[in-house]
């Protein structure tokens, strides 16, 4: 059944069976995936997602199903399932279908050309990036990762209330991991791009890039334990923030689940630091002009100078603080319920390059961290994270290091930021939300070594 007249045919049975506001969320996207090892095509995957969830109503309680067939048997499904799963519910929150507020300005989002290129270009362009690693040192002996992917979406939401939206988008992203051997000493070393430009995808200088932090590895060895003043180089800084952005997500504050709760309008960081979600982040990978919920997207700064100003929220979460919603309800697919993710979230860039910032007497560079799932805790802030990275001595990289363990709490690693760089890079995304963070330098850190 064509997607219109099955919704309309929705909304009329489900105000047949005593349901009151309705939506509908059609999600329909394209997945491609390919590796290459050894010039031989390790993986290739072409996948096609489609479905629709309904929402509605009924006594007050928000019922819900989903279905990927649009057609009479569906109807009849959804609104009967919807209407056993709203009875079921014992929760007192209250939970609203949105009603369209402001016009919202279409974004741009999908490129034409990405879509256009062929996918043996693709994968000759993986092919060619192994080449060129392995030619660059000859210790490289493979690419353990060397990822091509591209997704492509169109979500469409319309509601009982007047609500009638589209997005369509696509992305493509590049991931190598470059492996190193010398003697007894293995490396690895990785390089991630995401771009809606396929002829920014550069064989040459990606290969470049990661073959250069493999093997600048070599003869790492610990530090001795102490307190050290520490860079986290860009990507890292990010990884670190993804891993922690939950504490930001008002329905964990609300459930007494992270460490910001009861800190609006107190210094939680540096003055130095302003933390973003912007949607219509230039250069920005999760842009979107509408949220899960069809609320209109918007700039939120989450902390301003230091200072807490705001959590991330949905519709029912705003409700629940007396608030207007931040335009992040989220939906990891059409058949999840509605959750709470940031877009674009970065930590604003400062004025300083990356050997400004190195700059110290004795100090750390960290360039990755490891165990991000299990070493933190984002109810007390502390975290305990495997670690590598290089030594600095006046002002200068003296030796890479490894075998670390760097700790703190997320609260005192904010406030010790001393200087922020103008390199921000981005981190691989955690489902639909993007984070980024240029290089920082925090005062001090505990790092566990020798």
């Amino acid at each position: 059944m064509e997607y219109q007249k099955f919704v309309d045919a929705l909304f009329e049975l489900g105000k047949s069976q005593g349901f009151s506001d309705m939506e509908v969320y059609f999600q329909e996207g394209k997945n491609f995936e390919t590796t290459v090892f050894n010039q031989e095509v390790d993986r290739f995957s072409i996948s096609e997602v489609a479905g629709l969830s309904f929402r509605g109503l009924y006594n007050e309680k928000m019922g819900y199903a989903f279905t990927e067939i649009l057609d009479d048997a569906s109807l009849e499904m959804l609104v009967r399932e919807a209407k056993a799963n709203a009875e079921a519910i014992e929760s007192e929150d209250k939970v609203e279908i949105a009603e369209p507020k402001g016009r919202i300005e279409p974004m741009d989002l999908y490129s034409e050309d990405l879509g256009k290129v062929a996918k043996a270009d693709k994968i000759d362009f993986l092919k060619k990036l192994e080449a060129e690693a392995k030619s660059l040192d000859e210790r490289v002996k493979s690419l353990s990762y060397n990822l091509y992917m591209e997704s492509e979406m169109d979500v469409k939401i319309n509601n009982t209330r007047g609500m009638d939206l589209s997005q369509k988008s696509n992305i493509g992203i590049c991931y190598v991991n470059v492996l190193a051997v010398s003697g007894e000493e293995n490396k690895t070393g990785h390089v991630l791009l995401i771009e809606k430009d396929f002829d920014k995808f550069d064989y040459k200088a990606v290969a470049k890039k990661a073959v250069e932090e493999t093997v600048s590895q070599f003869g790492a060895s610990p530090v001795a334990s102490k307190s050290y003043p520490v860079v986290l180089k860009n990507e890292t800084a990010a990884d670190l923030l993804g891993a922690f952005m939950s504490v930001f997500n008002a329905e964990n504050v609300q459930k007494d689940l992270s460490m910001m709760k009861g800190k609006i309008d107190e210094n939680v960081a540096g003055s130095l630091v302003t933390l973003v979600d912007d949607p219509f982040m230039v250069g920005g990978h999760g842009n979107k002009s509408f949220d899960a919920e069809g609320t209109k997207t918007m700039k939120t700064e989450i902390i301003k100078d230091g200072v807490l100003k705001t959590f991330l929220h949905n519709n029912k979460t705003a409700r629940k603080d007396g608030i207007e919603s931040t335009g992040n309800a989220s939906k990891a697919s059409y058949k999840s319920s509605i959750n709470i993710a940031p877009s674009n979230l970065y930590i604003e860039a400062g004025t300083h390059s990356f050997d400004e910032l190195i700059q110290m007497e004795e100090g750390m560079i960290i360039t990755s961290l490891q165990g991000l799932h299990s070493g933190l805790n984002a109810i007390s802030g502390d975290f305990s994270l495997a670690a590598n990275g290089y030594l600095v001595k006046d002002g200068k990289i003296e030796r890479p290091v490894d075998q670390i363990t760097v700790a703190g709490n997320l609260k005192d690693l904010l406030m010790d930021v001393e200087a922020i760089g103008n390199d921000m890079a981005f981190s691989l995304p955690t489902g639909a939300a993007y984070v980024a963070s240029p290089s920082i330098k925090i005062k001090s850190l505990a790092i566990a070594g020798e």
